[in-house]
């Protein structure tokens, strides 16, 4: 059952990403409910499928890929339920294919740390907080650089966003800046929570994650400082944005990388 869920979920998140593309990129007619439907078939298969493939008998496999695959569900959901309410499905394909990807890489590189998370009740929350906000702060960088993309578009001569299925501007905009907000508020919560409920914050294994965090969580506060009190746009903005992701994705699985897949 496991690699039917897993097949399952990649079919239908490409054939839904697919079916997306073409509209975009070809005008092609085509069936936006199904393309949800599809999506959303695939959310589902995901979720079965991590259910099946990180709870074990004896604790849960908390494995690189493993992790990396729950947040891009925990997205792909999020992208779903807010492309239901503001019209913007262009990064809706990049997700989905993502997930797809997520998946094959978990079901086929080796991979495995065993966690009994279901004993400590600190760390669950710890846990939980950090993918919420890893999560969030993906879903801003993919805003980051469409506001990127509509910028160029805009400054390029006689280009016309009037018939492009891109979102204004400014909606794109609002919606980084939102994200950002609630990204670093749940950061904020996990680093604290990590220093309540975890005594080895800094210890040889993890003083790399804490540290990295830190400073990611430094850059973040000061993109929102310098939005709120001078006013910043455009490319500096986006540029501390990729590097308080990037920052953050090594904090979360750089050494994991290392540890887990190329050893």
């Amino acid at each position: 059952m496991t690699t039917l869920f897993a097949t399952i979920g990649i079919i239908f998140y490409l054939a839904s990403a697919i079916l997306l593309v073409g509209k975009m990129v070809n005008h092609q007619i085509s069936n936006k409910k199904l393309a949800f439907a599809l999506a959303i078939a695939g959310a589902v298969a995901h979720i079965f499928y991590l259910s099946q493939v990180i709870v074990l008998a004896p604790g849960q496999n908390m494995s690189i890929t493993n992790v990396l695959s729950l947040v891009s569900w925990l997205i792909t959901v999020s992208m779903l339920i807010s492309a239901s309410v503001l019209p913007n499905t262009v990064l809706l394909p990049v997700v989905f294919g993502f997930s797809a990807m997520t998946i094959l890489a978990a079901g086929t590189l080796p991979a495995s740390h065993i966690m009994h998370i279901e004993m400590q009740p600190g760390l669950v929350i710890h846990i939980t907080l950090s993918l919420f906000a890893y999560g969030t702060l993906v879903i801003a960088f993919l805003y980051a650089l469409q506001m990127s993309f509509i910028t160029y578009k805009l400054k390029q001569k006689g280009a016309s966003l009037l018939h492009s299925p891109l979102p204004p501007l400014m909606l794109v905009e609002g919606m980084l800046f939102k994200l950002l907000v609630v990204g670093v508020a749940l950061l904020v919560m996990s680093l604290f929570s990590g220093f309540v409920f975890l005594t080895d914050m800094f210890s040889a294994e993890y003083a790399h994650k804490t540290v990295l965090s830190l400073i990611a969580l430094g850059v973040y506060l000061v993109l929102l400082a310098g939005q709120y009190t001078w006013g910043w746009r455009g490319k500096t903005v986006i540029l501390l944005t990729v590097a308080g992701l990037l920052l953050l994705t090594l904090a979360y699985f750089g050494s994991r990388f290392v540890r887990e897949v190329l050893l």
